[in-house]
Formats: structure tokens, sequence, C-alpha cells
């Protein structure tokens, strides 16, 4: 057997000591070999020191929280940590790409005209409406990411469905509800 074959059943033995039994030497173990890593990688991609240095501590404790969700038949445990990592800093920058807020007014905002009111009120019973009549997968996946305000990736990890299976049905139901709006 070769040494990274070794290695990579080492690993998952870690990762099934971790979801069975919060094995703290098996994380420590992990930790030491994937944080650094994983912190270069992140570095390499574009982050500075300190950020990627605080996303390789997050990655490496989602490892531990979520141990219970990986899967040695869908990818080695190195596989898994770096889309971890990957996901982690696509979020970053998503949010360090978000406009800021405009500068709040002081004082009190002048009433809205009523037909607005009116027209709003009616797409917003439309648009929920809308959404009732979604398929079931498709609807849940729709309030996780719009009501729920979760990333693609947080709720691949939460549902444990694979990313593409999730932005497929997502992609299929905003069609249908741009449909129902018409």
């Amino acid at each position: 057997m070769q040494e990274s074959d070794g290695k990579r059943i080492q690993w998952v033995s870690h990762m099934v000591r971790i979801r069975d039994d919060r094995d703290q030497a098996a994380f420590a173990a992990l930790f030491a070999h994937f944080a650094p890593r994983v912190k270069g990688f992140l570095m390499k991609s574009g982050a500075d020191a300190s950020l990627a240095e605080e996303c390789a501590q997050e990655v490496m404790a989602t490892c531990w929280h979520k141990a219970h969700m990986f899967d040695p038949a869908r990818a080695s445990v190195a596989t898994w940590i770096f889309t971890i990592a990957r996901n982690r800093r696509i979020d970053v920058l998503r949010k360090q790409r978000r406009p800021e807020p405009e500068d709040l007014a002081w004082g009190p905002e002048e009433e809205p005209d009523q037909a607005d009111v009116m027209a709003l009120q009616q797409e917003s019973e439309q648009l929920g409406q809308a959404i009732k009549e979604l398929p079931e997968a498709q609807r849940e996946l729709i309030q996780k990411a719009y009501l729920g305000d979760l990333s693609h990736s947080e709720i691949a990890a939460q549902t444990g469905l694979p990313l593409g299976t999730i932005k497929s049905r997502i992609r299929l139901a905003l069609e249908r509800l741009r449909h129902a709006m018409k």
C-alpha cells in the first residue's frame, strides 16, 4: 500500500473518531496537518495572512461541528476540507463585495402612496401563493436561500444534498416564480 493511501485511510479513521467519539486527539492531528495547508491555499487564492488564518480556523471548526456530514464514499478527507475552505472563501468574498448601506435618513420618512402599498401587498400575496405551489423540494430550498438567508454551500451542508442539485432546484424554482408573477 502506498504512503498516500495509508494517510488517506488514517484521515478517514480520524474523521470517524471525531464524528463518533468527539475524539479531541484525532481532531488535533487533523488540525495540525490541514490548518496550515488550508491557510496556504487561501493565501494563494488571494486572502491576506490574517484573513486566511481566520478562515482556516473557521474551516477546521466546521470540520469538528459537521464531522457527521463527512462521507468517505463521496470524497477524501482532504477534498472535503478543501471544499469547505473554498466555499468559506467564496462566502467571505461575497460579504466583502456587498455594498455599504446608504446614509440613514434622520427624521420621519414621508408616507408611501396608497396605490403603491396596495400594489406591493397584492404582489406579495401573489408571490406567497406562487411559492406555496412550488414542488416541496424546490420550496424548501427557496425558503432556506431567500428567507433563511443561507448560501448554497450552507444549504448543502445542512441538507446533505449535492451543491449542483441545490443550484438546479433553486434555478428551476425561480423560473417558475418568474412565470407565476407575470
